[in-house]
């Protein structure tokens, strides 16, 4: 059935297919989140596998999350120029036969290929997706629940990647955790053009050298710090990469000032809201995903967990996760606003983060683990969709696509590079104190606590921008 023909002509009339079309969309916003995420259990089994390197490993991250933030801003882009339909149907077409070359990759260089693939196709699907959320609702309290259900599919798959990765590669084999994604996206496509209709579309040209130059920039900006530690922070090779990650922005920054059609029009950033939120955006992710990743660190090598025993203990706070977004937040927003959730969320999240900064070696899940995820749970739950919300809440119709490409490019780019340096960080931790005689566990289990309080205080700073730099729409 062709949708176009029943495309609401006014935003007063509610689109008949609105929630089908926003459960596909929620599906499709699980299954990017989650590749990020699902990895992570699966690493050992990959390095003994395909031979990585324990240096090496982490490429199967960032070469999905690098070129899933470098070009989240042309998917944005693209989005607005074809129409939001057409680029969430290419992206999904990308990542799922990027998803069928890493499940059946037999070396580093075709699977860190085909994660770096998945990365493009998920950076098309993005803001395209959000895009179309926001198309398919014209009442604001329906709004605020869809942004509940998107928001609980964001956090819930970033954390039941950590549980499915740890199933799946117990009970089958790590090439699973990319071949799921081949069923899941053949549905989408499937029902795509039956659940959602074109969106507007506009002229113009693709800015691919700004594309270029910015993932350019922030791949060698994350090799730096993830190689610092055995270069050196003030080696040559460290000082000259940074450097020259640096020029590259700036160079990226004077192009797009010069371009009639550039790939992020510099006036956008005047858009109240939208420097403050992003940034926001940025801390949050950086201190979320090191949550995740030191979590399920703690619970195997201090706790001993299994693979799939840590993703279970893991399933508390995604159920939590997505009970309270599509529950209670979206009502939350309508009644308080997005300001003052964000900030009481920042808090929380903090409070989680500084909690967790206490595990002892012998600690317990019950005791040690439960409270402080189900704390963080209810943070990000408050969290997520305001700061989204808050990012974009002054972009007009035509910047939609690019401002939510902006939000999820901030979001990436945050974890991306607030991973590499609190990794960084902890990993300093962990081998000073293992110079100074202490026990291999307590030095490992003190370099997680140092990432849990420097994910904290990334929380703190993040709530300080909110409070002086985010207006409500009654003080815009």
């Amino acid at each position: 059935m062709n949708t176009k023909s029943i495309e609401p002509k006014g935003k007063t009339v509610p689109y008949p297919k609105r929630w089908a079309a926003l459960f596909l969309l929620c599906t499709a916003q699980f299954i990017v989140i989650m590749d990020t995420s699902i990895i992570g259990v699966a690493l050992p089994a990959i390095q003994a596998d395909l031979g990585y390197s324990q240096s090496g490993l982490q490429w199967i991250f960032n070469a999905y999350v690098i070129l899933f933030g470098g070009f989240l801003l042309l998917g944005g882009r693209l989005s607005d120029l074809f129409g939001a339909r057409k680029v969430f149907m290419w992206g999904f077409g990308i990542l799922t036969a990027a998803s069928f070359l890493a499940g059946i990759a037999w070396s580093e260089l075709v699977l860190n290929i085909g994660r770096g693939l998945q990365g493009l196709g998920s950076a098309l699907i993005a803001p395209a997706a959000l895009t179309l959320v926001m198309s398919k609702f014209t009442d604001p309290k329906e709004i605020n629940r869809a942004f509940g259900f998107w928001g609980a599919a964001a956090a819930a798959g970033g954390s039941a990647g950590v549980f499915l990765g740890g199933v799946i590669t117990e009970w089958l084999s790590w090439h699973w955790i990319f071949l799921i994604n081949i069923p899941a996206g053949l549905i989408v496509l499937l029902f795509s053009k039956r659940l959602l209709f074109k969106g507007d579309t506009k002229k113009g040209r693709i800015d691919l050298t700004g594309a270029l130059l910015a993932t350019t920039a922030l791949v060698l900006m994350v090799y730096t710090i993830v190689s610092a530690e055995h270069a050196g922070w003030d080696s040559l090779q460290t000082i000259g990469l940074l450097g020259i990650s640096i020029l590259l922005f700036m160079v990226f920054i004077m192009l797009q000032k010069k371009k009639m059609d550039p790939l992020v029009p510099i006036a956008i950033f005047k858009v109240p809201n939208l420097s403050a939120g992003n940034l926001m955006m940025s801390l949050l992710a950086a201190a979320w995903i090191s949550l995740w990743f030191f979590l399920n660190l703690y619970l195997q090598q201090i706790l001993h967990y299994s693979a799939f025993h840590s993703g279970l203990a893991l399933l508390p706070m995604t159920i939590a996760i997505m009970f309270l977004m599509v529950g209670f937040t979206g009502k939350l927003v309508t009644k308080f606003g997005f300001k003052t959730n964000i900030i009481v969320g920042l808090v929380i999240l903090a409070g989680s983060l500084f909690l967790f900064s206490t595990v002892p070696a012998d600690g317990s899940f019950l005791r040690d683990v439960l409270p402080a995820s189900l704390l963080a749970a209810l943070g990000m739950s408050l969290t997520y969709i305001p700061g989204t919300v808050a990012s974009i809440s002054g972009a007009g119709p035509d910047e939609t696509g690019l401002a939510s490409g902006l939000v999820n490019t901030s979001y990436q780019v945050g974890s991306a590079l607030g991973l590499a340096i609190i990794v960084a960080v902890s990993t300093t931790k962990t081998n000073t104190l293992k110079m100074a005689a202490t026990s291999d566990v307590d030095a490992l289990n003190a370099g997680f606590q140092t990432a849990f309080f420097s994910a904290g205080l990334l929380c703190i700073v993040a709530m300080l921008i909110v409070v002086g730099y985010i207006r409500t729409a009654k003080q815009s």
